[in-house]
């Protein structure tokens, strides 16, 4: 048997996704506030809120619920996370497009497309100070495992670990882009709130898919 959930569950997923982020609100603007101007949590919550809303009463696959994702991201979230995300969401979209089953190894390029999407249109990586240092690591330890063998399940536990691990990593980093890098070593001591809006994510999309494989 190959564990695996269906994609016709996409607007369940990604209103997952935002119940997430608008529950942290306050708590996304709180860290961001530290070296930042405060509003990530606000952007990030108008946007997914957004979200939802355009989702109700609608049962799309999850490549459709995605499109929604971003669209409403890039259109209503200001700076340069709408962009990032954006770009996030809909490469992983495009991994599963048509896709009625998704399996680890979908899952995993749907994750690949993600990452692969965004490093389109940012250079940062880790160690930079960003979402990336959450992103990277919870793709790679999902791979990683996927392709040892490791059960689904397994491979998303790895990939939150890693998730938290690389979120927990920036509190440790002088930021080397956005904002925040103008502070230099005054930077150091703090989370980044993209690293930790990501965490929120990649932790709630493994909690969400789990129960469904």
């Amino acid at each position: 048997m190959n564990p695996h959930f269906s994609s016709a569950d996409g607007s369940a997923i990604v209103r997952d996704l935002v119940t997430v982020i608008v529950a942290n609100r306050e708590y996304l603007s709180e860290v961001d506030g530290a070296i930042g101007d405060g509003d990530h949590g606000i952007n990030m919550a108008k946007g997914f809120a957004h979200c939802g809303r355009a989702l109700e009463g609608r049962e799309l696959s999850l490549a459709e619920a995605l499109d929604e994702l971003t669209l409403s991201l890039m259109e209503g979230i200001g700076g340069s996370m709408g962009p990032l995300y954006g770009s996030l969401f809909i490469g992983m979209a495009n991994e599963v497009r048509g896709a009625g089953q998704i399996d680890a190894a979908a899952f995993a390029r749907l994750l690949r497309g993600g990452l692969t999407s965004l490093q389109d249109i940012t250079e940062a990586g880790v160690g930079d100070k960003c979402l990336m240092d959450t992103l990277i690591p919870a793709v790679v330890a999902f791979e990683t495992a996927q392709a040892s063998g490791a059960s689904f399940q397994e491979a998303l536990a790895r990939m939150k670990s890693a998730a938290s691990q690389g979120r927990d990593s920036t509190r440790d980093l002088v930021a080397r882009i956005g904002r925040a890098s103008r502070l230099g070593e005054r930077s150091l001591g703090v989370l980044d709130a993209g690293a930790v809006s990501c965490c929120l994510i990649l932790t709630r999309l493994a909690d969400s898919i789990g129960p469904r494989l």
